[in-house]
């Protein structure tokens, strides 16, 4: 057996047992487009939340409830068209790679993603309630970064640097409580934008 062949069937190995215990359809086109609808929704929100505020010299926002229910559809927005973009891109990568789109992985990497996930959105429903809105962004990037690293270990390993990129700037977030907004348009937007041309560079077929 040459050594190309034997490399090449090493190779052949490393693919199956990855197919096998990780789910490795996920598109790094997505997470650029998931970016760039946080980066919409955080001009949106902040166009809400600060209009005729000085947003720099003025670390507190006036908030009414017909501004929180428009944040609330904002985000709302924000995360419907981020996941139907993630799963229409995925679904094209997984058929490229002859991979299920909710194969055993897949449904373990979704529900390790999703504990933090609700839990954290239950979390920020309850601060809302509140009038705690400071808290919101900080804690959002935070419960985000753990799901990401919880969920890692069934994807690639990318996911987990990021999600441990998001729970840094959220605890950073909370200490500069004024800049959340800010914080979140850098962890969901700029970095989610970085990490999508990289996967996508990295990972193209």
């Amino acid at each position: 057996m040459s050594e190309e062949k034997y490399l090449e069937d090493l190779k052949d190995i490393k693919d199956i047992m990855n197919r096998s215990s990780r789910f490795i359809s996920l598109s790094g086109l997505s997470g650029v487009f998931a970016g760039i609808f946080a980066l919409a929704g955080a001009y949106a929100a902040y166009v809400t939340v600060y209009e005729d505020q000085n947003y720099l010299a003025y670390r507190i926002a006036t908030m009414t409830s017909d501004s929180i229910l428009t944040l609330i559809l904002i985000g709302s927005v924000t995360m419907i068209l981020s996941i139907a973009t993630g799963i229409f891109f995925t679904t094209k990568e997984a058929r490229k790679k002859n991979q299920h789109l909710l194969d055993h992985n897949a449904r373990r990497l979704l529900i390790n993603l999703a504990i933090p996930l609700v839990t954290g959105g239950i979390i920020c429903l309850m601060l809302l309630s509140k009038g705690l809105i400071g808290l919101i962004a900080p804690l959002t990037l935070v419960f985000y970064g753990l799901g990401l690293v919880n969920a890692s270990k069934y994807t690639l390993g990318e996911v987990r640097s990021l999600g441990i990129i998001q729970i840094v700037l959220g605890a950073t977030a909370t200490y500069f409580i004024g800049y959340g907004l800010l914080f979140w348009s850098i962890g969901f937007g700029f970095f989610h934008i970085a990490y999508g041309i990289v996967m996508h560079i990295r990972y193209k077929s």
